[in-house]
């Protein structure tokens, strides 16, 4: 699959993932979704889903470390800023050939366009938040994220 072609799986993705409502509740479910995803994948991952500044679920799985939370916030300053997953913002950046830093100014010590930021969308209202997986390959991090949101919303 080229790069374009990933680039629009994304954006359907991003369309079609949205909740209907989205609360303390449905985080936690999803954070624990998330963390068994991983466990069931041998992975070790920082799990980070907010709204707005607040923290909604954390979790640092054993084998992570104090880098795996800095890719976390470096790609959930991304999703912030864009209202878009880090991934597609990462894509956009190699299709075009410049970085964050040269289209916006943002340092990359501080956002990172790597797969593992989705963001949180609720219908009717629109960008809520994010949710940010660390720790493993960026393609892996972003999938593990859009197959439990597809089982949570009822997708295929």
């Amino acid at each position: 699959m080229g790069l374009d072609q990933e680039l629009q799986q994304i954006l359907r993705q991003e369309v079609e993932l949205v909740f209907p409502r989205f609360d303390a509740a449905a985080a936690w479910e999803l954070g624990v979704a998330l963390r068994s995803a991983a466990q069931k994948r041998g992975a070790a991952v920082v799990i980070d889903i907010r709204r707005g500044d607040e923290i909604l679920f954390y979790h640092a799985m054993p084998g992570t470390t104090p880098a795996n939370a800095d890719w976390a916030r470096r790609k959930r300053n991304v999703v912030e800023m864009m209202h878009r997953s880090s991934y597609a913002v990462g894509l956009q950046c190699r299709i075009s050939g410049q970085t964050l830093e040269q289209k916006m100014g943002l340092p990359t010590r501080d956002y990172a366009c790597h797969g593992g930021g989705f963001p949180i969308t609720v219908s009717h209202t629109g960008y809520l938040g994010s949710i940010v997986v660390s720790g493993m390959q960026e393609r892996d991090d972003h999938n593990m994220i859009v197959e439990v949101l597809s089982e949570q919303l009822g997708r295929a």
